[in-house]
């Protein structure tokens, strides 16, 4: 059996992680949920979370890797952001899921296409479903129609994770020791000075459609 590729297990590690933490994240989050309905919805994400990850440490065992040492150089990066943005009500709970999980889909995204067949759709299959991202701005949208001034605030916590989760996206580069940032690079014309860039247009027009102020 031949080694597997090196960038494709610090993928792999990097994406393992971010589902284990993830899951951690919503069942916690959940608790913060005004009513039952709302709890359910965040449960549910917490278990397709789990379920992600069971996929991916699968994958990385079959290549004939330890799942926890593919996810080892990420769990300093990862669990900083966490920590760093951990929210104090249900509306900033749900502007994490709708802005902080959407910047780490799109960076996942944009690397998953440096890789060919099963293991990119595999990638894909993983990341957030849209009916999370929508039930999210939905929650963010109605709350400031009930009550505008919550715009300002959501908006600051916003960016703030913006911020956060571009930073630990360069803590990952640096912590992968080059290997995903080779998969950037096996894409004709891209680098990761323009990823970025892409990353922030997607996250401006992700606020503009949930009503919050860029």
């Amino acid at each position: 059996m031949s080694a597997p590729d090196p960038a494709l297990v610090d993928l792999l590690g990097l994406v393992a992680y971010g589902e284990l933490l993830a899951f951690d994240r919503l069942a916690a989050d959940a608790r913060l949920a005004p009513d039952l309905p709302r709890r359910a919805a965040l449960s549910e994400m917490a278990a397709a979370e789990i379920a992600h990850y069971r996929w991916i440490a699968d994958r990385i065992t079959a290549l004939g890797v330890r799942p926890d040492e593919a996810m080892g150089p990420y769990v300093e990066a990862l669990q900083a952001y966490h920590d760093s943005t951990e929210p104090k009500d249900w509306l900033e709970a749900a502007t994490k899921a709708y802005v902080g999980d959407a910047v780490s889909d799109d960076f996942l995204r944009e690397i998953a296409d440096g890789l060919d067949g099963p293991d990119r759709q595999l990638i894909l299959d993983v990341l957030h479903d849209s009916r999370y991202a929508e039930f999210a701005a939905t929650e963010i949208r109605a709350a400031i129609e009930a009550d505008p001034r919550v715009a300002n605030r959501l908006s600051m916590w916003a960016r703030r994770l913006v911020g956060e989760a571009l930073s630990q996206a360069g803590r990952v580069a640096a912590a992968d020791r080059g290997a995903l940032t080779a998969l950037i690079a096996r894409r004709e014309g891209v680098d990761v000075p323009a990823l970025f860039r892409r990353l922030t247009d997607a996250h401006t027009a992700r606020m503009t459609a949930a009503g919050l102020n860029n």
